[in-house]
């Protein structure tokens, strides 16, 4: 009998093995056929770099990654949310419904070429925060979700969201207040960076608008009196917000650009704008400092003999993380790995590393996964973060510039344009698949991150977007 028992346990040991082993073959499978489509996933990518649309101008990077997905089996729904560059693209039925986020657009005054040098490439903008990338890892990730649930038959809805303007547009923010992610179990994103890490991430709440003063106009020289300057009520401003500064907490953030000062020294301006971005890592703080913001602006006005009226433009939650989700992304991502640099690469890394004051650069960043951690430190914000007060969200960053390049600057443009960029690219795309098909695969682990996000919001939250109710300010760019 005791030998019997054992041949039951020994068979079964030896099913569940099999089992196993077939699962994880079927897995390899779909990371191989990832490797084996990532030269037309990086001509797709590099195309869009090369167009570098700004925010709600994304016309024609939109309309390749939609003839990508459709042509792969996707229904698409264009102009989603009221923005014509926003899209959603889905495949399969029912339950759990994946969400897989992706981005596209450029930053404006940031043209380069993919050189080691900094040499304009005659454009507007460039993608120096890698959307371009980031669009079609996520586009490369949905479409190999879809074909996992096609050739295993399995129930469940993966759905690409195309997000525009995320550079100070907040076009996900619009999405989620007209309820597209109401429905959906989980969400995923990732973002391009100089290191492969999938650790709890954080961002700061932040509002932003533009204010708007209005003057007279008049001969600078023969009749200053009759003139009242619109850009003293700009400058008075900032003098104001710059005083507020000292008394404000610590970890809040403001900034501002002049982006309109008048037309000639001899002309009285009758018309100045001034564009702000408030930041903390908790947006009631962001709220406050923002009305206090606002005062500045109104005194302003009062003390210039100007009139003053501003537009919201944007308005960001933090982000909310979800260490049931974090810890299967970081898991999934020690397993895909870096990667290695040719010596090209190499030689390109070293020019850049020099133009940033380095006299050398660590490839371990580009080569090994960072360790994991649970807490994070915010510096930046993204309108993901009003996704991940809705959804349980999770999200990762790749190695698609050369370790020690920040964002937003010409070497991030550069990188991008390269095959660093490309090989990062292929890295988030296969985090991104393995974790989405582990949640098709293990519902418990949906349950899990849902109870987890549930606990983090809070029973009573009322979701309140930032930017109010305004429709999406698809001229901010202008």
């Amino acid at each position: 009998m005791l030998n019997l028992k054992k041949s039951v346990v020994f068979v079964a040991m030896a099913i569940l093995s099999s089992t196993i082993s077939t699962a994880q073959k079927k897995l390899d499978d779909v990371l191989e056929k990832l490797d084996s489509k990532s030269e037309s996933y990086g001509e797709i990518a590099q195309t869009i770099w090369g167009l570098a649309e700004i925010g709600y101008q994304e016309e024609k990077s939109v309309a390749l990654l939609q003839k990508t997905l459709s042509e792969a089996g996707f229904t698409i729904k264009e102009g989603v949310g009221g923005m014509p560059t926003a899209f959603t693209a889905e495949y399969g039925s029912g339950a759990p419904i994946i969400g897989i986020m992706g981005e596209y657009d450029a930053l404006p005054g940031l043209s380069q070429q993919a050189v080691p040098e900094k040499k304009t490439a005659g454009k507007a903008a460039g993608h120096a925060c890698g959307h371009h990338l980031f669009g079609t890892a996520s586009t490369a990730a949905a479409i190999a979700v879809k074909d996992w649930l096609q050739s295993n038959n399995a129930k469940g809805t993966i759905r690409f969201y195309g997000t525009p303007a995320e550079e100070g547009g907040s076009g996900k923010v619009y999405m989620v207040r007209e309820g597209l992610f109401d429905d959906v179990d989980v969400a995923l994103h990732w973002h391009p960076s100089s290191q492969n890490a999938a650790s709890a991430g954080a961002a700061l709440a932040n509002k932003s608008a533009k204010f708007r003063f209005h003057g007279v106009s008049a001969h600078a020289a023969a009749a200053p009196e009759r003139g009242r300057s619109a850009l003293d009520g700009v400058e008075a401003m900032n003098a104001m917000v710059n005083m507020l500064r000292e008394h404000v907490p610590e970890k809040a953030r403001i900034h501002y650009v002049i982006t309109s000062g008048g037309k000639a020294p001899n002309v009285v301006p009758n018309f100045a704008e001034v564009y702000y971005y408030a930041r903390h890592n908790r947006r009631d703080v962001v709220i406050d400092i923002f009305d206090r913001i606002i005062k500045a602006g109104q005194g302003a006005a009062l003390g210039t003999g100007t009139t003053m009226d501003f537009e919201m433009i944007g308005g960001t939650h933090e982000l909310l993380p979800n260490l049931t989700l974090q810890k299967l992304m970081h898991d999934n991502l020690s397993k895909v790995g870096g990667m290695e640099y040719t010596p090209e690469e190499k030689e390109f890394a070293d020019k850049i590393a020099v133009s940033m004051g380095y006299k050398s650069v660590d490839l371990e960043k580009a080569r090994n996964i960072q360790p994991y951690k649970t807490e994070a430190k915010a510096f930046g914000s993204t309108d993901v973060g009003d996704v991940s007060f809705t959804v349980p969200t999770v999200g990762m960053g790749a190695a698609t510039w050369v370790p020690g390049t920040p964002a937003h600057s010409w070497q991030a443009v550069a990188a991008g344009g390269t095959s660093i960029g490309n090989k990062g690219m292929m890295i988030a795309a296969k985090t991104l698949t393995l974790t989405a098909i582990n949640l098709f695969q293990d519902r418990e682990l949906v349950v899990k991150a849902k109870e987890e996000f549930l606990e983090r919001r809070g029973a009573d939250f009322k979701y309140i977007p930032l930017l109010g109710d305004r429709a999406p300010a698809l001229d901010y760019r202008n």
